[in-house]
């Protein structure tokens, strides 16, 4: 691999983000700056810690940006299932970010699994 951008997970986490920012514009505008703001800095965070590790010199500080990238996973896809609670969304209208986010989360994970079992 050449780059970063090689890395199916990384494209993923960047179809992710266009995603969410095309379902944020679905959200009323009292939330320009709340929610809104922080899906797009967990969605943005997820692939940028993905190239940022690969662009370390350790294995271990990939890994360290790996499970940065994890967490902000979790952090979007609580986000998107409080849109849906309060009303904001539909579960159909996020059901492909959801699927991202499985995706990505799976590709992480086993990315992270290889890279520790590397000696």
């Amino acid at each position: 691999m050449e780059s970063y951008r090689d890395l199916i997970v990384w494209q993923r986490s960047m179809d992710l983000v266009v995603e969410i920012y095309r379902l944020i514009r679905l959200l009323p505008r009292e939330e320009l700056y709340g929610l809104s703001d922080q899906m797009r800095r967990a969605a943005t965070s997820i692939a940028s810690n993905i190239s940022e590790g690969y662009g370390r010199n350790t294995t271990g500080d990939y890994i360290h940006f790996l499970k940065i990238s994890r967490g902000s996973k979790h952090e979007l896809e609580t986000q998107l299932l409080i849109c849906v609670r309060i009303g904001y969304l539909h579960e159909n209208q996020i059901a492909l970010a959801m699927n991202y986010c499985d995706e990505v989360g799976k590709m992480l994970n086993a990315l992270i699994t290889k890279l520790s079992s590397t000696p």
